[in-house]
């Protein structure tokens, strides 16, 4: 039988037990309290997208995901049938103006004059369109709806149509006076003409194959050979280790402290050591989280974002959307 101070010796033996249980669960909050200078991060990447301006088919694919390229080394290769086809053309016009011209400087030949007016007339109408083509991509490139490829081909267009009227013109000027002169003036404008149409065409040739602009890792391809890629669509992505950053939110309080080429720490798990990196950016726009309203009550929420850059060699050790923590100060 249980007598009454026994009773009174458990009953303290129980408070004590809760006593000491309060105290353990209100000390271990505290202990997993961050440190003030810890922050927490992630590792962001940049890729680097590359696609040709021009559509085909997908003939040939030069890299495998994972692998790393150097600059100049080759990604990929569109079917280029058409391209060189237009310029063999080009190229089989323009040896035809040059011997032309050739003959020209030899001896004098007679000349029509209602079917170069006409001429002049056509070609004088092409360059009104062309001209209003390429105030239309000037427009549209500025307000980002096209590329500067677009810009350049309406550019080269223009241009082609002005050295075809200035060659007609020369030719309907020797037509009409008897000038020798003239007609080798228009010959030779034609034979710039016709250099400029195969520009175009070996420029044109020359963008169904990709190599890599800078040296990095081949994150993805988007493509498969057969598969038809259309103009402007990536095929590959490049991950440069200098694209690879890592992002945190500064607290406001610490915000005035931090500045660009301050070196931090970075600790990743799986890494023996910390990461040793340099500021690169600090926001100049706040961010609440979450979001609240301007007062002092509400400071404490207020974070900015700072960027932090690597060599590339320690920049090669971190992936895309890796947590980190971030270690401020000494």
């Amino acid at each position: 039988m249980m007598t009454g101070s026994d009773a009174v010796t458990r009953a303290r033996t129980r408070l004590w037990c809760l006593g000491a249980a309060i105290v353990v669960f209100g000390v271990l909050p505290g202990c997993r309290r961050p440190a003030p200078n810890r922050l927490q991060g992630y590792v962001e990447g940049e890729f680097v997208y590359v696609a040709s301006p021009l559509a085909g088919k997908l003939e040939a694919l030069y890299v495998e995901r994972g692998a790393q390229v150097k600059a100049g080394d080759p990604l990929f290769a569109l079917e280029s049938e058409p391209e060189k086809a237009a310029r063999d053309e080009a190229r089989q016009r323009l040896e035809q103006a040059r011997a032309t011209l050739e003959d020209l400087q030899k001896g004098k030949r007679p000349s029509e004059i209602e079917a170069l007016e006409a001429q002049l007339r056509q070609v004088q109408a092409a360059l009104e369109l062309s001209q209003e083509e390429f105030a239309r991509q000037e427009k549209l490139f500025a307000s980002g709806a096209t590329t500067s490829q677009n810009v350049d081909r309406a550019r080269a267009t223009r241009d082609q149509d002005r050295q075809r009227v200035t060659q007609l013109e020369a030719e309907l000027k020797t037509a009409q006076l008897g000038s020798r002169l003239d007609q080798i003036a228009a010959a030779e404008a034609n034979v710039q003409a016709l250099e400029a149409v195969l520009t175009r065409a070996e420029w044109a040739l020359s963008q169904k194959r990709r190599a890599a602009p800078q040296a990095g890792l081949v994150f993805d391809t988007l493509y498969r050979p057969g598969e038809w890629v259309a103009a402007g669509k990536p095929v590959v992505s490049l991950l440069p280790p200098q694209n690879i950053k890592v992002r945190a939110f500064v607290p406001e309080t610490r915000v005035a402290g931090i500045h660009p080429g301050d070196r931090v720490r970075i600790t990743v798990d799986g890494l023996p050591g910390p990461l040793i990196g340099t500021v690169s950016f600090v926001s100049p726009q706040a961010e609440y989280t979450p979001p609240v309203i301007y007062s002092r009550e509400s400071r404490g929420k207020l974070v900015f974002m700072i960027e932090i850059v690597f060599d590339p060699e320690t920049a090669a050790q971190l992936h895309p959307g890796q947590p980190v923590d971030v270690l401020l100060g000494p």
